[in-house]
């Protein structure tokens, strides 16, 4: 195992389950000093769902990593051996599903604990969908049907976060409204095929693998409003560089 010292989360907004090209998953390995990391897939917010578990494994068996699965519905590892398990990765990979179910299924299993632990000896936490909500104070999610706010979170990173902010109905209006009226504190809105990286707290990476794609962050204006300024993004892939990630 070979960890970055520094604590730092990375939202995906796509990967295995979404993209065909896998530019945000490689982005993501790269961002690991190891020559083969150990990746972790936790798939607690699907319910370990088995077709999710093997599109992981399919796309990171291709891969220069040692994947695994961390499934907690049919847990087999005592705590010692989990906490020994979970603080050995380089990457914690989250998959999409229910925020809410995952963050309680998370606190009945001590994971959230273990997590925090990782964090703060370098290890990659990252996800997609509820796999990036989960580390944010607070969140956008469906977990209760239409889209709401969801003031709970691991609070890792700092302020709020919004997956699928433009590719589903009612996401971008209701999280705009959410900020808007501090039922969420100000945040990121990750739209499908973005990528961001947070060390210490702080936005140091921003990449996109769409010229079309982007980061935005969102703010309280002051009069019962919020604005949503977008992030310029490196452009993955064989292409130019289209912008920097702001680091403010």
């Amino acid at each position: 195992m070979t960890v970055d010292p520094q604590p730092r989360v990375a939202l995906i907004g796509g990967g295995f389950s979404d993209d065909e090209d896998g530019l945000l998953d490689d982005w993501v390995l790269g961002r690991v000093r190891a020559s083969r990391p150990k990746v972790c897939f936790v798939p607690t917010a699907s319910g370990d769902a088995p077709a999710y578990v093997e599109r992981f494994l399919a796309a990171f068996r291709e891969r220069p990593c040692e994947p695994s699965v961390l499934p907690l519905f049919r847990r087999e590892l005592d705590d010692e051996a989990l906490r020994a398990f979970v603080l050995g990765q380089d990457v914690v990979y989250v998959g999409g599903g229910s925020t809410v179910n995952l963050l309680a299924v998370w606190r009945a299993h001590g994971v959230d604990r273990l997590l925090r632990e990782a964090y703060g000896r370098g290890t990659l936490l990252c996800g997609i969908s509820a796999g990036a909500n989960c580390w944010a104070e607070g969140s956008h999610t469906d977990s209760f049907g239409p889209p709401t706010h969801l003031a709970d979170g691991l609070g890792l990173l700092p302020g709020s976060v919004c997956p699928h902010y433009i590719s589903e109905p009612g996401r971008r209006s209701s999280y705009l409204a959410a900020v808007a009226n501090r039922a969420l504190p100000s945040g990121w809105a990750l739209e499908d095929g973005v990528g961001a990286l947070f060390t210490d707290g702080r936005l140091t990476d921003a990449v996109t693998r769409s010229p079309r794609a982007r980061l935005h962050r969102v703010e309280p204006d002051g009069d019962g409003g919020a604005t949503e300024r977008a992030v310029p993004c490196r452009l993955l892939g064989p292409h130019r560089v289209t912008g920097r990630a702001s680091t403010s």
